[in-house]
């Protein structure tokens, strides 16, 4: 099921749709996602696992972070992310398994022209941005992996970049609490935005990313990137939220 929405923010409409779909490998979606009704805010999670620790993290995260969210600044986005952190890790306690998510939201920012996106990320769920083109990583993966690849331990091709993509950095509910990147992205007419989980982009190469983003209403959009996951062979569970800017 699609969910649609639209904001106004500053002198700019983002419209936006969210969906996710189970694949084949799991019998359940860890995955969680939010679009606000009423103020301009998108969050997608995904849980580490696949057990009741994850599923309880990436619903307590998004759940959370919207509720704490108000004031888009970055202070206080980094607040909310600290409470993120603080009830996860109460609901860790209960369990004994591990109980952790990644945590990616996107909110609008009207202040000052023009009007910005101010992007959250803890973990490996992505923020992309097409413009005139030209499709765009915003945001850093918070894996072993990641580092590996950009100080030269292996190639992309090497297994241990395989197996360090799961060795997450950073997460909702580390038990060191660490700081999410904060980011701003102005906001143009014609901008379209992505968040995803690593099940999206991790079954969906760069070329047929830009081209399904490029392709349509918000809703078309994700209906598109989450069929392509299926037909990549649906190995993980997949989230998307597209965001239109005019």
């Amino acid at each position: 099921m699609i969910s649609e929405v639209s904001w106004p923010v500053g002198d700019r409409r983002i419209s936006a749709a969210a969906g996710s779909v189970i694949g084949q490998r799991y019998d359940r979606n860890y995955d969680v996602s939010h679009l606000d009704a009423d103020r301009p805010l998108a969050i997608v999670a995904d849980g580490m696992g696949a057990g009741e620790g994850s599923a309880a993290a990436g619903r307590i995260a998004v759940a959370t972070f919207a509720g704490e969210f108000g004031d888009p600044s970055p202070a206080a986005l980094r607040a909310a992310v600290a409470q993120v952190h603080s009830r996860v890790r109460d609901k860790a306690r209960t369990l004994n398994e591990l109980t952790g998510c990644t945590l990616t939201a996107l909110a609008g920012v009207a202040e000052g022209a023009p009007a910005a996106a101010r992007i959250v990320q803890l973990g490996d769920s992505r923020a992309y941005r097409l413009r005139a083109g030209l499709l765009e990583l915003l945001t850093v993966d918070h894996t072993v992996a990641w580092l590996g690849l950009v100080h030269g331990w292996y190639a992309a091709g090497d297994p241990r970049a395989h197996a360090d993509g799961y060795r997450l950095t950073r997460y909702a509910g580390h038990p060191d609490r660490p700081d999410p990147d904060v980011l701003d992205v102005p906001l143009h007419p014609g901008d379209r935005l992505l968040l995803c989980t690593d099940g999206v982009c991790g079954q969906v190469g760069y070329d047929d990313l830009a081209r399904l983003l490029a392709s349509g209403s918000p809703a078309v959009v994700v209906n598109a990137l989450l069929d392509a996951t299926l037909g990549a062979g649906g190995e993980d569970n997949a989230t998307a939220i597209v965001l239109v800017v005019s």
